[in-house]
């Protein structure tokens, strides 16, 4: 019998090498290669007729009719609208998150409004015991609700368990970093042991129509834990952001093969669990009678759902000789030093010998370069302690030649902030949709710089 192939396989991010080595060398990181068996000889795969001895499937047209998913309401509108309108059944979907921002909250009010409503809905906690997810359900209000309970981490036992009676509507597995599969070798948490696992529980969605929720952890920088295979594996991503110290918290969807991708939910972390946010902006604004320099209203547009945030700068001057520091919380901080250069270089607006702090209101993190724009404002506004007009939002990206480009969805945005009862805009050049506001129009930045300074 030929000897079993052994190769080492990087733990965070699945690349694979024929020896151990310190450090992986695709990702970088060190200590993350452990020993697996290699499943199939490259010899016999190569000397086999991979044609020979199998079943022939059919094939269909393109054009052949299909009706739209049924889709099974959780009874949460933000969870839903993130999703794309409901579960779908027979659905496998991912959620990730930083430790503690509220993923198991969230999934076990869900769990909880659709057994209520008369679904069969299976809860399995590989990382906490049974009587730990009770005592939370309690403090959620939720200990009457039919959630089927256990503690298992054996994925062949749950399996079991589930063919047993009636398919379930829903299985939350939390977390899948914590599941065995005995068809593999390797302690739960590894890739090939987090791969078999997850293939093995999206097969069971597929086939009984149960729709399959698999909470994932998170590394340092945000990605889910585990090989990428599992991303691609199940049919959405939900990312569950926010900041442990901030009240609000997004459910982002990152992929969606049953809807749009960057739609969002809105909750708000309360003393009984996480409260739908049906008006995000009211989190993000800041209700002032008098305006204040430093500080401009950017309509951000996330998906299909716009959300007013508050652009917050403020500048200090130095003595000569130091350095200034540049700080930017929610907004790139090379995108921030981009901008302070077409300042100085295109409108003559020197940020030299000053100290530069740039924070987006709420803890709200933004990468819509749209907000070029406000960000320069309130930058400007800080430094000439000249106010932007109270019930004005400013929008447009900055190219590095000054010039304002056109942005996307401006309608939308603007729609959205005469609904919350803004007069006027400014906005890129050619923007022609008004939605009831009284629109600015800048060709360039300097244009912008000149009305603020009243020059």
């Amino acid at each position: 019998m030929a000897r079993p192939k052994t190769r080492f396989v990087c733990q965070a991010c699945g690349s694979v090498s024929p020896r151990w080595q310190g450090q992986c060398p695709d990702c970088a990181e060190w200590n993350t290669l452990v020993q697996e068996s290699a499943a199939v000889s490259s010899i016999f795969a190569a000397k086999h007729d991979l044609s020979a001895g199998g079943r022939a499937i059919t094939l269909s047209s393109l054009d052949d009719e299909v009706a739209l998913p049924d889709r099974l309401a959780s009874g949460i509108a933000e969870f839903d609208r993130a999703i794309g309108g409901g579960i779908v059944p027979g659905s496998a979907m991912l959620v990730g998150g930083d430790p503690g921002i509220g993923k198991s909250t969230l999934l076990l009010q869900v769990a909880a409004r659709l057994a209520k409503a008369g679904s069969r809905v299976v809860y399995v906690s590989g990382e906490e015991a049974a009587n730990q997810v009770r005592l939370r359900a309690l403090r959620l209000g939720l200990g009457g609700s039919p959630v089927e309970l256990a503690a298992a981490t054996s994925v062949r036992d749950i399996l079991t368990t589930l063919a047993q009676g009636e398919p379930p509507a829903l299985v939350v597995i939390d977390s899948i970093q914590t599941m065995h599969s005995d068809l593999i070798e390797g302690a739960p948490g590894t890739v090939s042991q987090v791969r078999a696992s997850a293939q093995e529980l999206v097969r069971f969605a597929k086939q009984s129509d149960s729709a399959v929720v698999l909470v994932g952890h998170v590394t340092k920088d945000g990605t889910i834990a585990g090989p990428r295979v599992l991303e691609h594996m199940v049919d959405t991503v939900l990312s569950f952001e926010g900041e442990r110290s901030h009240q609000y918290r997004i459910l982002r969807a990152v992929k969606n093969r049953f809807g749009g991708t960057d739609e969002i939910g809105v909750f708000a972390m309360e003393e009984g669990g996480l409260a739908e946010v049906a008006n995000p902006s009211s989190l993000f604004l800041t209700s002032r009678e008098d305006a204040v320099s430093g500080t401009a209203i950017f309509p951000a547009l996330e998906g299909t759902r716009p959300v007013l945030v508050e652009i917050q700068a403020l500048t200090v001057r130095l003595a000569s000789g130091a350095t200034p520091r540049r700080a930017a919380v929610g907004w790139d901080s090379g995108r921030l030093a981009m901008i302070l250069a077409v300042l100085e270089a295109r409108c003559g607006v020197s940020f030299a010998t000053v100290e530069v702090y740039l924070n987006v209101a709420g803890g709200y993190r933004l990468t819509d370069p749209a907000a070029d724009l406000a960000v320069a404002a309130a930058l400007v506004s800080a430094m000439s302690e000249r106010p932007v007009p109270q019930a004005t939002i400013v929008m447009g990206e900055i190219a590095l030649s000054g010039e304002v480009r056109p942005i996307a969805h401006a309608a939308l945005r603007i729609k959205e902030a005469a609904k919350l009862g803004f007069e006027s805009a400014w906005v890129p050049a050619g923007t022609d949709a008004t939605g009831g506001l009284k629109l600015e129009r800048y060709a360039n930045l300097r244009q912008l710089v000149d009305r603020l300074l009243g020059r």
